[in-house]
């Protein structure tokens, strides 16, 4: 077997309206129709900007930290075209909350969550990041959709507010990813 094909060695096309640079501070930008983004770029990898094409490769360093170079290049690649799909496209996460009386409404850069504790939570969300509350079908309440062009922020927003109210086991209330499966438990069988 040959060396395996890897992601990280894939050129990245840079789309129509997207500006992408490197900064002197070691930091990638990507300005696009939605916006900007600026993440650090890894270390021992080198980013190439040809014409309308990116391209990753691993900075010349001794044989010991070859596997490192590697593992960065991969990550460097997936960044800048997360970077690039963010500003042109945008990346989307859907929530779903479970419970009766469960609500979530959207005032402004702030999420009110009703979740069955005894008082409502406000989550101020970062800049970057809009959301959307629709009623929800079945025994879902609401679905809630985070929007952003960070991917990493988007997911982390995402996660947050997942840990509000995580999804319970037995009836499966709480929040949740809508891809999300819950194993339901069977709980505690009454008397036949």
């Amino acid at each position: 077997m040959g060396e395996v094909s890897r992601v990280g060695r894939k050129p990245i096309k840079i789309p129509n309206g997207v500006k992408f640079y490197l900064k002197e501070d070691g930091f990638m930008v990507a300005e696009g129709p939605k916006g900007r983004l600026e993440k650090k770029l890894p270390p021992l990898v080198k980013v190439v900007v040809e014409g309308d094409t990116i391209i990753v490769q691993q900075d010349e360093v001794r044989k010991k930290l070859k596997n490192k170079a590697k593992a960065f290049q991969g990550l460097t690649r997936a960044l800048i075209n997360n970077m690039v799909t963010g500003v042109t496209q945008g990346f989307q996460r859907a929530l779903d909350i479970v419970g009766l009386g469960y609500k979530a409404e959207v005032k402004g850069d702030e999420i009110v969550f009703s979740l069955g504790y005894s008082h409502p939570i406000n989550f101020k969300l970062p800049k970057g990041i809009t959301a959307k509350a629709e009623r929800g079908t079945g025994e879902v309440q609401v679905r809630l959709t985070l929007e952003g062009i960070d991917k990493e922020l988007l997911g982390q927003v995402a996660a947050n507010i997942r840990k509000l109210r995580p999804p319970e086991p037995y009836k499966g209330k709480g929040i949740r990813y809508a891809d999300e499966v819950i194993y339901r438990k069977a709980g505690k069988s009454g008397k036949k």
